[in-house]
């Protein structure tokens, strides 16, 4: 059973930054690609950024120029760097990983950006 821990979470005023890490117990060489999503009160989860195995990226329009997502495979490990960090970018963050037809998630870290 693959489990995937979250950190780098926390309070930051706005325009500050913060790097969430996604650490996997197991080689992330498995995963067709791997994903940070976030979900706020009220809303739904939303997609904010995606790295597949050969690193090609993708962004929520909401994020692009603010955030990265990169990948360390001997780390067996995802981040998410956010810069220029506003108030509606508070959220849960939970990454998540598709092994075929399994899927794996996360606990969620949280970030809060005040004004």
């Amino acid at each position: 059973q693959v489990q995937l821990v979250e950190s780098g979470g926390g309070l930051v005023q706005a325009g500050g930054s913060l790097r969430l890490s996604c650490a996997a117990s197991g080689s992330i060489f498995r995963f067709a690609f791997m994903d940070w999503s976030r979900q706020s009160s009220g809303k739904q989860r939303e997609l904010v950024a995606l790295i597949t195995g050969g690193s090609t990226t993708n962004y929520a329009d909401s994020v692009k120029g603010r955030f990265t997502i990169s990948r360390d495979n001997a780390k067996n490990t995802v981040y998410l760097q956010m810069n220029s960090l506003n108030p509606d970018d508070t959220a849960v963050y939970y990454c998540h990983a598709r092994d075929g037809a399994n899927h794996y998630w996360g606990q969620g870290t949280q970030v809060t950006v005040s004004s």
